[in-house]
């Protein structure tokens, strides 16, 4: 099941990006398993970062510790780490001991700063990487400072995605030349990416350098949100001028009253007025009228309400998966379909059996048990 069955991938457990990327991997069918200190265990919540992949406990400061990961990469098509620049080197799990070991395994690593440059060593988050990659600055109202959208530009889409999209790449290209190689993901790199329709936008005089003055940034009141009577709110994105026209005529506008839909100068009243007639009914009003039409309206939906719609519902958009709602895999494919996620195991259950599958004897691994290389999650 998934177009990555057969794939297997070593996860150097951590938070953020590279769980994010191990999930990516597990959710297309890769066999994955991860790496984790034991002293981590497992949260006292649904983890679902973690679902779809076995994971064993290794103290990788133990002497015998570091070789139960490079024998556990003998047998990887690839690994995925996301320590802080020369850690991984310096733990004997680095790129160069890997690659030793597997000259054809992918060596994946994603970090906010990137393996080189004056920050690379430095602490950071999200908020950080997406700062400096100018992802940030045009996010936020006109007049105001500018909004982190949550940690989805830096972690999850320029980061773990990034380096999925790398591992992924990087595995066809071994699948042909019989090598492996290393792959940088850097969060400040991958936000970076993300931006390239504003520079090309800048570039060409359609994008102002400035917070809330853009077509795309809320200062357009065709491709905004608006409030309604009930203080929930809509997403209307009438770029072109037909679906403009429609969004009009559906909510009651005559166009012949109002500015043109690009004279900036307009805009203020245009805004008003829609935001006025916005304001008369319920979320839930306007969108039995304006979903499913091409005057491009979707309601403002929460976390809990996202799952429930129709739509999502019909696509089975989000999952249940240990009795816990979550996104369900993506994309879709039609010969290889993606298979249903699990949670992650019982701590315990079946090690010894899935850890002789990665090539690691039961006897050896009842004698790194005792010596402590490897032990119980959260022990």
């Amino acid at each position: 099941m998934g177009p990555l069955q057969g794939t297997n991938v070593v996860e150097l457990a951590g938070i953020g990006p590279g769980p994010f990327c191990a999930m990516l991997l597990a959710d297309l069918g890769a066999e994955v398993l991860a790496v984790d200190r034991p002293a981590s265990g497992q949260p006292g919540w649904p983890a679902l970062f973690a679902r779809g992949r076995r994971r064993v406990a290794v103290d990788l400061k133990h002497p015998e510790g570091p070789g139960v990961v490079l024998d556990l990469v003998a047998g990887a098509d690839a690994l995925v780490e996301g320590f802080r620049p020369g850690v991984a080197e310096r733990l004997g799990i680095g790129p160069d001991a890997c690659l030793a070991r597997n000259p054809r395994l992918v060596y994946g690593r994603v970090t906010g700063w990137g393996q080189e440059g004056p920050l690379a060593g430095s602490a950071g988050h999200d908020i950080d990487y997406i700062a400096l990659a100018g992802a940030l600055h045009p996010v936020g109202p006109a007049g105001g400072p500018p909004v982190p959208p949550v940690n989805l530009l830096g972690d999850f889409g320029g980061g773990g995605m990034l380096l999925a999209l790398g591992v992924v790449a990087a595995l066809l290209e071994a699948g042909r030349s019989g090598q492996g190689q290393v792959v940088d993901a850097a969060m400040v790199d991958g936000a970076a990416l993300l931006t390239t329709q504003l520079h090309e936008l800048l570039a060409a005089g359609l994008w102002t350098d400035r917070r809330g003055a853009n077509l795309l940034d809320g200062a357009a009141p065709f491709y905004t949100v608006y409030e309604t009577v009930d203080g929930r709110h809509l997403a209307v994105g009438a770029l072109e001028p037909q679906f403009f026209a429609e969004l009009l005529e559906r909510v009651g506008l005559a166009a012949e009253d109002l500015p043109d839909q690009h004279d900036r100068a307009g805009w203020p009243l245009l805004r008003e007025r829609l935001a006025a007639v916005f304001r008369t009914r319920t979320r839930d009003d306007w969108c039995r009228l304006l979903e499913g039409t091409d005057a491009c309206v979707a309601p403002v939906l929460s976390l809990l309400e996202a799952p429930t719609h129709p739509h999502n519902q019909a696509r089975a958009t989000f999952v249940d998966v240990g009795g816990t709602p979550q996104p369900a895999p993506a994309p879709r494919f039609s010969r290889t379909p993606c298979p249903t996620p699990t949670p992650p195991p019982t701590p315990g259950e079946d090690d010894d059996q899935f850890l002789a599958a990665w090539g690691l004897a039961p006897g050896r691994v009842a004698r790194l048990r005792a010596s402590g290389a490897i032990r119980p999650l959260g022990a």
